[in-house]
This record gives structure tokens, C-alpha cells and sequence, in this order.
């Protein structure tokens, strides 16, 4: 199995009685993939599931099964635990699962490795290792990376190292077997020129063709065109994370009407609207300008 493309990791719409707006969330996973989105993430950290009830996260991934099962689009599941993982294995929609590096602990890289490979093992779906060590932590170096390229059941990572260090030129200098996919929105650009196969991202809730655009031009070798998109996006995508995720987006998309309400569930707080309408002005900008 090869992931590649733009995948849409959803939020969570909440109504303006705090229940889970199936409905918007559907129109969303629609509109994602009729944009061009290869394919969706269900209940990642995006969609805020640790603030979702056991009965609104499988509302959540039915909703979206359903959207993929119809759009025969691949559906990759935030899955961290033994537990949460082996719920999947009667969800036949579901191509992997996404899987974060242990956080808080800290345990080490050999720990961590040991730790995902167990997982992956006793998993009954492939998994997408997500590495975002300024959330968890845990630091991952390009070896350990390459350790974990070569177990079994592990198929892709969503690399989100916070920028372009040492190890990620190490890592893309020679790709491992590894589906490398970006979780940084920011830097999504120099992930793709570098050689990854495609995207995680939350800002590409707006303007998803255009991020869908921006890696076939760099999966095409179009590099003056990808350069100018990829500047553009960046400048949206930096908008959409002035605070924590997925905040500003939900703002972003309640005025654009496409979400009953901008809420988020603590201990996340909404967007303080001088962000909201940067990220707007942003955005505007972008579909504004005449593509290349």
C-alpha cells in the first residue's frame, strides 16, 4: 500500500447546543474530496477526540466510513493504543491508522521504536507513524525513523519535526521504504521538494485545491509553479496556526459559513477574532491571486 497525495485530517463541527454536527462534518468530507483530496483522516488530533464521548468518536467514524466507503477514498483512523486499534478491525473502510509517538514519557528512541513495533504487530491495519516531537517530547532521529521503516505493518509517517533540521535532510537524502507524508502545514513546501509523497494537513480544510495543486507541481517537477504556491500557502498555513489547532481554522470556516459554530471544547479556547480575521485576510489573498 502506497499513500500518497493530500489527505484531509477533519475537525470535529460542534452545533450551537455543543453536540457534534454530523451533518456539517459529511458536507466537509465531501467537499474535501471533491476538491481533489486523495483521501480523509477520521478522529485525529485535529478532529479533537480526547474532548469527544466514546459514543461521539464512533458517530464521528461513521460518518466519515460511510463518506469513503461511497467515495472508495482510503480512510486513515487516529488510533494510539492496543485498545483503540483493535476497534478498527471490523471497519473494513479503514486503510491505516494514525499513530503517535508515545508522549510525556519520554521513554527514549529504542523505547519508542519498541513500542511502535508492538503496536504494529498486534494492529489489524497498517500504521502511519506520526512524529511531532514538540507535542510529544519525543525525539526521533533519522536512524530511529529507518528503524522503524523496516517493521512490519508500518507503512507511512507524518513527519511534523517542527521545520527542516539535520535529520530531515538525513532522512530525505536517502527515503527509506516509507510512505513520508507532511504534518508540518507551514513547511509542507520544502517537505514535498525534498521527496515526500504528500500531506497531512489541517489547513487544507481551505483552499484544498490548492494545496492538492501544490504537490502534483512538485510531484511533476514544475518547480517554478510550486516555489509561488508553496510561499502562498505557507503564509495561509502560518494564518491558521496563530493559535493552537484547530482553532483559527474552525473560525475560518464558520465564517465562510461552512460550520454551524466556531466552538471548540476545553481546555481548547476560541480563536480571538483578531486571528480569526488575519487568517480570512490571508486566505482571501490566496484565491484572489491569478495561479501561475
Amino acid at each position: 500500500m502506497t499513500l500518497t497525495g493530500l489527505y484531509v485530517p477533519l475537525i470535529t463541527p460542534f452545533d450551537r447546543s455543543g453536540a457534534v454536527a454530523l451533518d456539517a462534518l459529511e458536507a466537509l468530507a465531501q467537499q474535501a474530496l471533491d476538491d481533489g483530496a486523495r483521501g480523509l483522516v477520521a478522529l485525529g488530533t485535529t478532529g479533537e477526540p480526547s474532548s469527544l464521548s466514546a459514543d461521539e468518536q464512533q458517530a464521528v467514524l461513521g460518518v466519515v466510513r460511510r463518506v469513503c466507503r461511497e467515495r472508495r477514498a482510503p480512510l486513515v483512523v487516529g488510533a494510539n493504543t492496543a485498545a483503540s486499534l483493535q476497534m478498527l478491525c471490523s471497519h473494513a473502510e479503514v486503510t491505516a491508522a494514525l499513530t503517535v509517538v508515545p508522549s510525556f514519557v519520554r521513554p527514549g528512541e529504542a523505547g519508542a521504536v519498541a513500542h511502535l513495533t508492538r503496536l504494529a504487530a498486534d494492529s489489524p491495519v497498517p500504521l502511519v507513524v506520526y512524529d511531532i516531537p514538540y507535542r510529544t517530547g519525543q525525539y526521533l532521529s533519522a536512524a530511529a525513523l529507518r528503524r522503524l521503516a523496516e517493521v512490519p505493518g508500518i507503512v507511512g509517517l507524518k513527519y511534523a519535526a517542527g521545520g527542516i533540521n539535520a535529520d530531515t535532510v538525513e532522512l530525505f537524502a536517502d527515503l527509506p521504504d516509507l510512505a513520508i507524508l507532511g504534518g508540518d502545514d507551514t513547511f509542507i513546501s520544502p517537505l514535498l521538494a525534498l521527496g515526500a509523497h504528500g500531506g497531512i494537513l489541517a489547513s487544507a480544510h481551505i483552499a484544498t485545491g490548492e494545496f492538492v495543486r501544490l504537490i502534483d507541481a512538485w510531484h511533476a517537477g514544475d518547480v517554478a509553479a510550486a516555489r509561488d504556491l508553496g510561499g502562498r500557502l505557507g503564509r495561509v498555513s502560518a494564518a491558521l496556526f496563530a493559535e493552537p489547532n484547530p482553532t483559527v481554522i474552525k473560525a475560518v470556516l464558520h465564517a465562510q459559513g461552512r460550520i454551524p459554530t466556531p466552538d471548540v471544547r476545553l481546555p481548547l479556547l476560541a480563536a480571538h477574532p483578531d486571528s480569526a480575521s488575519a487568517a480570512l485576510t490571508a486566505v482571501e489573498g490566496l484565491l484572489a491571486t491569478p495561479r501561475a
